[in-house]
């Protein structure tokens, strides 16, 4: 744990020292959620709206805070060759990686319990019936995407390239959490495809886990989702993470 702490100590100076990820943690996400929160407030949502609201805007975080600017720091610090010097320390790879993502996870837990917070206060909902059913899915959410954008780093060459290849994933996640569209308008069987992707049973958790409306049985499904992605990507990363550069 010191190792870990002392790896993230120096990974969120250099947080603060770079404006644009900074911006994307620390910015980027309330500001979405300033100018999407009010509309949808006015809608008059019931309690499973509101769920549905911070459970969209909690996938958000994640993305953005987690992924994409995670994929960005693992790839920053092997061209500066950072990784290899602590690659032939005493560190080993998973205090590196979790040591490199902490910041971007802190970030990220305070911002999706602050929207907890915030919708419920705004909207009048109640507590979440389910606290460990909804702990499960934003942890587990956390917990993958770190480890997908470990995978992620594998095929991006430079910082600036994260642009494009954290792309194809974003959309994935997007259209999977329903943010661009309601999945209820799809076809049936485009419906089952969106909801293998991502970012589909992290939604899926916490809004079961704040309405309680489900049975906990329906919580099979998504938890065993998760953790599919969750594996696939250490496996992933264990066989292929580059801790230098290319030649």
């Amino acid at each position: 744990m010191n190792r870990v702490a002392a790896i993230g100590g120096a990974e969120l100076l250099l947080l603060w020292r770079n404006r644009l990820a900074l911006f994307n943690a620390l910015i980027l996400p309330p500001a979405f959620g300033l100018l999407v929160g009010p509309q949808l407030a006015e809608a008059g949502l019931d309690a499973a709206g509101g769920a549905a609201l911070a459970a969209a805007m909690i996938g958000f975080i994640l993305a953005v805070v987690v992924y994409y600017n995670l994929v960005s720091a693992y790839v920053a610090r092997r061209e500066e060759l950072s990784l290899k010097r602590l690659r032939a320390g005493t560190a080993n790879a998973a205090e590196i990686l979790a040591g490199t993502a902490s910041p971007a996870v802190t970030i990220a837990l305070a911002q999706s319990l602050l929207t907890i917070t915030v919708v419920a206060v705004t909207l009048d909902l109640p507590l979440p019936a389910n606290p460990l059913l909804l702990a499960a899915g934003l942890c587990g959410g956390v917990a993958m995407f770190v480890v997908l954008a470990a995978a992620s780093a594998i095929v991006t060459r430079t910082v600036e390239a994260a642009q494009i290849t954290t792309m194809p994933m974003l959309i994935a996640c997007f259209l999977g959490a329903g943010s661009f569209f309601p999945l209820d308008a799809l076809p049936g069987p485009v419906q089952d495809v969106f909801a293998l992707l991502p970012l589909a049973p992290v939604i899926d958790l916490i809004t079961m886990g704040w309405t309680g409306t489900a049975p906990l049985a329906d919580a099979v499904r998504p938890l065993l989702l998760l953790a599919a992605w969750l594996a696939a990507g250490v496996l992933i990363t264990r066989q292929w993470f580059r801790w230098e550069p290319r030649r």
